[in-house]
């Protein structure tokens, strides 16, 4: 996290914004989020909209969308693709991942849609395998929204709150370092003199 915040916190607003909303969008419609959880970029995005690189508003309305929309043309893929998409070799790699997506669509119906969006582990491939199991898009659509609303406001605020905290820790660290400093400054002036003073009356 810590890499990519640094790399964003160079860039300028405009093109958070795109890097953060691809990040969410490619994470459901492309499965990238086995190489970097969507999450994470929102947080970083939340840590940075408390720096004022961006606006916090603008960033969650981005996020929510992106979520919605990378969750749609992943089960627009699964609908349309079906068994092709679950036999492609990015996806046979993950096949421990994809069968407990599938369970969990089998079990837990809509509620999964809507459950797998705050588990890295599913959030990837729940949306393909709701349209490679036929759930009608209606109902797909209604969980879905609701859980990337919640879960792009949730994590952009926690990033926010994040971004806080880490100010209030950069203010106490640099206090502190200057407090050390000054005070090794005292002590070493105090030894300085007492050697001088003991060297003179030798």
């Amino acid at each position: 996290m810590n890499t990519l915040l640094h790399w964003l916190d160079d860039l300028s607003g405009p093109v958070v914004y795109a890097v953060v909303v691809a990040l969410v969008f490619a994470e459901d419609a492309l499965f990238f989020g086995f190489v970097l959880p969507g999450e994470t970029a929102v947080i970083v995005g939340g840590v940075l909209a408390r720096r004022g690189v961006v606006d916090l508003a603008w960033l969650t309305v981005a996020v929510v969308v992106a979520a919605i929309a990378g969750d749609g043309v992943g089960y627009e893929m699964g609908r349309r693709l079906g068994p092709r998409l679950l036999g492609s070799r990015p996806l046979r790699r993950k096949a421990a991942r994809v069968e407990k997506s599938r369970d969990l669509i089998r079990r837990r119906g809509p509620a999964a849609v809507f459950l797998g969006r705050f588990v890295a582990l599913f959030r990837s491939f729940v949306p393909a395998m709701a349209g490679a199991s036929g759930m009608p898009y209606r109902r797909f659509l209604l969980y879905n929204a609701l859980g990337g609303v919640i879960w792009g406001v949730g994590n952009a605020l926690l990033g926010y709150a994040a971004g806080a905290a880490y100010q209030r820790a950069e203010s106490l660290v640099g206090r502190t370092v200057a407090l050390v400093a000054a005070g090794l400054a005292v002590v070493a002036f105090v030894v300085w003199r007492v050697r001088r003073y003991r060297r003179d009356h030798a």
